[in-house]
């Protein structure tokens, strides 16, 4: 049977102690490799250096140099009860963005403070953290009491102060504990040195800490993480892969993929090199295949039909962020969003406040967050992702935002909010408003070319040449038959435009944005512009429809169709002659007065 598991989280200003009660949590608990402790002290010897506990955990050499921690360090030892891991989370200002990633793992805190050095900057940002992230098992120890002669005036001055301070973050303290780390009081065994106390020893108090039921019964949520496709031996599976976030489901259960609202059912449920699976739950690593062939990107989030909460979908949320960036946080600039596996650009739209950590007082004209601040702001997102809300389920309410390939802040998802008129909308119609006309009129341009300008779009899910062969085919004939017509492949915007601004790190919804700003013009020149994109779903094709205005898209979908909602001008089967499907094509083109006075 296996045994009980809890992650711990442990933070502190820097120096406070918090490597040293770690240290010598590990050495009193029988935990340390054979002869490790005695190696420490050895090496201390020979370099003239008193030993510290906190030597136990400096494994990477310039942790030993700086003296001070600098990542997450993952520690376990074990008691009666259960086994132990501790995130030893920085103190230092300069690394509190590791803390972002090591707290989100945690069942329960434990937060250090320096009984001589006293409550720091730092101590209440680990609160105000605390208190975001929503961890509500806090142990407060009070370290190095040895040094204030263990003082029971001293310890309940930091009860009745920092207990105040974390009152007001609506965070309360399972219990404070008086502790000398190197001198292991109150540690695991009560301390003769401080007969006043009569609470538990830290060892105690933990294992008395209750961790979080395995969360089966909250609704069922499935971020997809990747998509793995099979060939060989006739084995056509597409499975989708991630780990189950909560709630279950079980095979034939009928779900629903968000934000794109595609809907399928459960067909097997896929684990390596195990049996077969009828039913899976929150926790398992896993994969999915479903009964219909559709186009799912990671990202995604997968849902029972049959749930009556279902995630939020929109572009704009209400969140709480703590930011850690080289640079503030500035408006329209766009970052990255990593909320479960969804990975979208995204845009500080409105700062609410930014709470001074110090005094928790709210500042409400601030026009950036600095660094280190926490504060609440509005998002915008470029797409609609699905989100839950942060009293409802923890795992996909959370979220992290990349400032150039670096964890820049953290935060928690709060409200979903609508949106009046999008990021993009609103581009379009200044675009518009401003832009710069000819002398050439667009009824000119169409008598003299004898046809209108036009966006021609081939899609479909299938990613094989075809559809690049029709729109080729189209081309050539459109261009025979005397039309002002161009191709570009949508690959050709990778390798040639803005290439030298390493366009291809770019996002999907960035390419899009690209190719539908192109056909605007090529189009508005009153040119037939051909292009070809494959996976299309109904929110990437209304991108592009806003993007051409005041032009309109003609689509052609090859094949199996990725839109839910959204018709296609035309279908055209895989199976289609090629040259009969061109000609069917340019039959449209003319009803709809496309093209006309040529005989194609």
């Amino acid at each position: 049977m296996s045994r009980e598991q809890m992650n711990i989280v442990i933070v502190g200003h820097v120096d406070h102690g918090k490597s040293t009660v770690i240290g010598r949590l590990l050495s009193d608990t029988n935990s340390l490799p054979e002869g490790k402790l005695e190696q420490v002290k050895a090496t201390c010897a020979r370099n003239a250096k008193p030993f510290e506990y906190a030597f136990l955990l400096d494994a990477l050499k310039d942790e030993r140099s700086q003296g001070i921690t600098i990542d997450i360090a993952r520690c376990f030892f074990k008691t009666a009860k259960r086994d132990y891991i501790i995130l030893d989370a920085p103190g230092h200002i300069e690394f509190l963005k590791n803390m972002v990633t090591g707290a989100s793992r945690a069942e329960a805190a434990i937060l250090v403070i320096d009984a001589k050095e006293g409550i720091r900057e730092n101590t209440k940002r680990h609160g105000l953290l605390i208190s975001m992230i929503g961890i509500k098992q806090v142990i407060v120890l009070v370290n190095k009491m040895d040094l204030m002669e263990y003082s029971r005036d001293v310890f309940e001055s930091f009860v009745r102060d920092y207990g105040k301070f974390l009152s007001e973050l609506n965070v309360t303290p399972l219990c404070y504990i008086p502790v000398s780390a190197f001198y292991g009081d109150n540690l695991v065994s009560r301390s003769p040195h401080m007969p006043w106390y009569e609470g538990p020893d830290m060892l105690s108090q933990l294992d008395v800490l209750t961790n979080k039921e395995i969360p089966v019964k909250l609704p069922f949520r499935f971020p997809v993480q990747d998509i793995y496709k099979f060939t060989e031996e006739g084995d056509d599976r597409r499975i989708l892969a991630g780990t189950v976030e909560t709630g279950e489901i079980h095979v034939n259960d009928e779900v629903l993929f968000l934000p794109s609202r595609k809907k399928s059912r459960i067909q097997s449920i896929e684990l390596f090199n195990a049996p077969v699976f009828e039913r899976a739950q929150a926790g398992q690593a896993i994969g999915f295949t479903v009964t219909t062939q559709l186009y799912i990107p990671p990202g995604e989030m997968m849902v029972k039909v049959s749930e009556n909460r279902l995630p939020k979908i929109s572009c704009r949320f209400k969140a709480n962020v703590f930011w850690v960036g080289n640079t503030p946080m500035i408006k329209d600039k766009v970052y990255k969003l990593k909320v479960a596996t969804a990975r979208v650009p995204v845009k500080l739209a409105e700062i609410v406040r930014v709470v001074d950590a110090a005094d928790l007082s709210a500042m409400v004209s601030q026009q950036v967050v600095n660094r280190h601040d926490v504060a609440t702001c509005i998002f915008e997102t470029l797409k609609p992702i699905a989100y839950d809300l942060g009293q409802d389920i923890e795992g996909t309410s959370r979220f992290v935002i990349v400032d150039h390939y670096e964890i820049a802040g953290g935060g928690v998802i709060l409200e979903s909010l609508e949106v009046q008129e999008t990021d993009l909308e609103r581009h379009v119609k200044d675009r518009e408003y401003r832009w710069d006309r000819g002398y050439v009129s667009r009824e000119e341009r169409k008598i003299a070319y004898s046809h209108c300008g036009k966006f021609i779009l081939f899609t479909g899910l299938d990613k094989d040449d075809r559809t690049k062969v029709l729109a080729k085919t189209l081309e050539r004939k459109l261009f025979d038959s005397g039309c002002k017509a161009y191709y570009l492949g949508f690959e050709n915007l990778e390798t040639g435009l803005d290439a030298d601004q390493n366009y291809a790190q770019d996002s999907r919804e960035e390419k899009i944005r690209r190719l539908g700003e192109l056909g605007r013009i090529l189009t508005d020149s009153g040119q037939i512009f051909v292009t070809t994109m494959p996976d299309l779903d109904d929110y990437d094709i209304g991108n592009l429809k806003k993007l051409i205005s005041p032009y309109e898209a003609f689509v052609v979908n090859v094949g199996t169709s990725s839109f839910q909602e959204f018709k296609s001008d035309l279908n055209i089967s895989k199976a289609d002659d090629p040259r009969e499907a061109i000609n069917r094509v340019c039959k449209l083109l003319k009803e709809k007065e496309i093209i006309f006075e040529y005989s194609i």
